[in-house]
């Protein structure tokens, strides 16, 4: 009779992700690697934009850290159209 699914996984042990080897592609960083280079830590701050080498282009203005809709600038920083209502203060 065929194994189900179930018993061949009890019977094989699973292998590692990524390989053991593998470390985190930050410089100074000794956490086991996930993905795209990163260990858990670093991928989600890579997910968020908070790194240098970001998943997506970065709005140009300085310290903007916030994804480029159009022309090299993010939402927040795109000039307002004629007869859009200015944002409240």
């Amino acid at each position: 009779m065929a194994e189900t699914t179930e018993q061949r996984r009890k019977t094989h042990a699973p292998k590692p992700k990524g390989g053991t080897d593998k470390k985190c592609s930050i410089e100074a960083c000794k956490r086991a690697y996930q993905a795209k280079g990163f260990c858990f830590f670093h991928y989600d701050k890579w997910k968020a934009g908070e790194l240098p080498k970001g998943r997506y282009k970065t709005c140009s203005k300085e310290g903007c850290l916030k994804k480029v809709s159009a022309h090299g600038l993010c939402a927040e920083h795109q000039p307002k159209k004629a007869g859009e209502a200015a944002p409240a203060a």
